[in-house]
């Protein structure tokens, strides 16, 4: 099942993606895609639910987030050992963690704008994990039972801010339009193999990163296991889990994002995001 968040921006209405790729307004039954309805006996009454019966959005109606806005949006950095590489960094020999701030989140399809100060601004393409049931002290081998679905994340980065400015990495990861996720929240029935998922993302029409969830240094599994033994989680929030290489900081010159720029992002299966850069203007 593919799960959506449609309408104007702050006031979206929950929908379902059916068989032909149309939206279903599912305001009648839930009253949004978050915590309370991510539940295995919330989902299936949901799947149970005949498509044609509910009302078809417009296309071409905006996209907001998949999942309403997280209680925690975690992330993992240096996962993919490429990328590390490539960051002059060594791989971890155990999950590097952050903060994402939770108001960063916004829809697939939205402006990404490049914030005040900023001109190392840099793009990550993701796969983000969606919690579907409170996780405390998790064992690697259930981990997934408390896993609601996944989705895509471009993991907005501003590396100055993150790396040149002291303390911890959250300076440069949770300016305002940081946290694209979706378009859809796929449950996990749908994934066949969640570690072994193509992902990509243009810059410009140009391929820049081209990588797979396989080559991940700790596994969804691992990661929700491992999470959990310092916090608890919730139903509906996040972890997106690293990059592959491709990033504009690990090209010879490093390339940022400017005004102007547009972005394809995409994970097999679970969908496209495509996004123009703005300059903020405050």
């Amino acid at each position: 099942m593919k799960l959506v968040r449609f309408g104007v921006k702050g006031h979206e209405k929950p929908g379902l993606v059916d068989a032909s790729g149309a939206i279903r307004d599912l305001s009648s039954h839930i009253a949004d895609v978050n915590g309370a309805v991510l539940s295995s006996d919330s989902l299936a009454k949901l799947k149970a639910l005949d498509p044609a019966t509910l009302p078809a959005v417009p296309p071409g109606t905006r996209l907001g987030s998949c999942v309403a806005r997280p209680g925690n949006f975690i992330a993992v950095g240096l996962n993919y050992a490429d990328h590390a590489a490539e960051s002059n960094m060594p791989v971890p020999e155990q999950p590097i963690l952050f903060n994402k701030a939770p108001n960063c989140v916004q829809g697939p399809d939205d402006v990404i704008v490049i914030p005040k100060g900023s001109d190392k601004t840099d793009w990550e393409v993701e796969l983000a994990i969606v919690i579907g049931k409170t996780a405390l002290y998790v064992e690697e081998k259930n981990a997934l039972n408390y896993v609601a679905g996944f989705c895509v994340c471009n993991d907005i980065s501003e590396r100055a801010f993150q790396t040149e400015r002291g303390g911890q990495w959250m300076k440069g990861k949770g300016s305002p339009t940081f946290g694209p996720l979706g378009p859809w929240l796929v449950t996990k029935d749908e994934i066949k193999d969640v570690q072994n998922l193509d992902m990509f993302l243009d810059l410009n029409g140009k391929r820049v990163q081209n990588g797979s969830t396989k080559t991940m240094v700790f596994g969804v599994a691992h990661l929700v296991a491992y999470i959990s033994q310092f916090m608890q989680l919730d139903p509906g929030d996040v972890i997106t889990t690293g990059t592959p290489p491709g990033v504009g900081m690990g090209m010879k010159p490093p390339v940022y994002l400017k005004a102007g720029d547009t972005m394809k992002v995409g994970i097999a299966g679970l969908g496209e995001q495509y996004q123009k850069v703005e300059a903020y203007e405050g």
